[in-house]
């Protein structure tokens, strides 16, 4: 009798410290699973699945031994477009609800809750300041009422969060906050200058979250548009940071990430010759170098990289290289191939377009298996320079212009120099008559 009622009282502590991540997903029928991850600063650890309900809803129980941290789940692929972070520290469930529409909203859960109130309030006091300055309000006590608000608040939600996962991220994101009267100028040149004064680059579990790489984003979208106020934004985040080679390889990977998906190629460009690049070899990360190196071969306003071929003039074949082309002050390049069934469709519409741009040549890569079929197919394009590489995807000269699809296009002008990477032939329509 002893020994059950010693199992008795200990039971109930037993089920305390089992915790579960549980949740609905609306509407339902857009869902299938949710899978959990723990985020660390250089990625994620897969912890565990749940497939959804009829009604949209899940459960992951946790171990007792789970860490605390930042957690993530991703509900759709693209992993990395769908998929939402959250504080999990171990001592209580964390309920949610995640709807397409209105987006992720805690129910139970004192860290996820403290943090979305703390962001709601700061929000809308910094919102306040925003219509005071771009108001006539002549009252510098409105604004100096609205500056006593900021600090008053950040210090509660700071007192709040103590001993939780919570406060380093409140701290960091304490910006500054003058105590008397500012002019609009005076005040944003002290934002910026104060912008990183309380951002913790070193903590673990900022870098473990999206937190730092917004924050960064943040500033560098503030400055003026134009490429050396970004890249002086650059140098001034790498200063920040300091010696994290983590937080500085994650950070500028995503803002590189950023730019290039933007089309800033000149921006990106910087980023990885001026830090990106040293920092890939300083730690050993081959697949980055080699997607650094993939990018800088071809992005728009560099050097095409040089390459030797032979092609054919009245059956006779003629070798040179790319940059020994002098004939023409632009050039269209196209890798494709014979057993490509859409290279077969696009390249009589190139073909089309091209006659009315005689003063460009053609030069056309092919990615084959056998002679035999290419020199058939070539017949019907006799006005372009045809080349031919037997070894398809395993070529340098396809790696270095990162071609991972067929056809690809690209542009170039008489210094062999990439002006434009077109994705299909509309694209390169668009930009001939431009």
């Amino acid at each position: 009798m002893k020994k059950w009622l010693l199992i008795i009282s200990i039971l109930p502590q037993f089920l305390l410290a089992q915790h579960s991540i549980r949740g609905t997903f609306s509407p339902a029928e857009e869902f299938t699973y949710a899978f959990l991850y723990k985020n660390t600063p250089t990625g994620a650890d897969y912890i565990d699945r749940a497939k959804l309900k009829s009604d949209g809803s899940f459960s992951i129980e946790m171990d007792e031994n789970s860490e605390s941290g930042i957690y993530r789940i991703v509900y759709a692929t693209p992993p990395e477009d769908n998929n939402f972070n959250f504080f999990y520290d171990g001592k209580e469930n964390v309920v949610l609800k995640y709807d397409l529409e209105t987006g992720l909203t805690f129910i139970s859960s004192n860290d996820n809750m403290l943090w979305d109130r703390y962001l709601s309030d700061i929000s809308n006091i910094n919102g306040q300041i925003s219509d005071y300055y771009t108001s006539d309000n002549p009252n510098q006590k409105t604004i100096e009422s609205i500056f006593k608000n900021l600090s008053d608040t950040q210090l509660a939600y700071e007192e709040a969060a103590k001993n939780s996962q919570v406060l380093a991220f409140i701290k960091s994101n304490r910006t500054y906050i003058p105590s008397s009267f500012e002019n609009i100028n005076t005040y944003s040149q002290n934002l910026k200058e104060h912008y990183f004064d309380n951002i913790e680059f070193d903590n673990l579990l900022l870098q473990s979250s999206e937190f730092l790489t917004e924050r960064v984003m943040a500033y560098m979208y503030a400055m003026p548009a134009d490429i050396d106020s970004y890249n002086q934004a650059i140098d001034d985040i790498v200063i920040a940071i300091g010696d994290n080679s983590v937080s500085k390889m994650n950070i500028l990977e995503a803002i590189w990430t950023n730019m290039m998906g933007a089309g800033n190629d000149a921006v990106a460009n910087y980023i990885s010759d001026s830090y990106l690049m040293s920092l890939a070899i300083k730690n050993n990360n081959e697949l980055l170098l080699e997607v650094l190196q993939e990018y800088k071969n071809t992005a728009i306003g560099n050097k095409a990289v040089d390459f030797e071929f032979t092609y054919l003039v009245d059956d006779k074949p003629i070798e040179t290289s790319l940059y020994e082309l002098t004939e023409s002050d632009r050039y269209l390049l196209i890798f494709w191939s014979s057993t490509c069934s859409h290279c077969l469709d696009e390249l009589p519409k190139v073909k089309t377009l091209m006659d009315q741009y005689p003063e460009i040549t053609v030069i056309a890569y092919g990615l084959e298996n056998s002679v035999r079929n290419w020199k058939k197919t070539i017949e019907s394009f006799p006005n372009f320079l045809h080349t031919y590489d037997l070894s398809k995807w395993e070529s340098p000269v396809i790696k270095n212009y990162a071609v991972h699809a067929t056809p690809s296009f690209f542009i170039l002008d008489k210094n062999k120099t990439i002006v434009a990477k077109p994705n299909d032939v509309e694209e390169l329509r668009t930009f001939l008559e431009n």
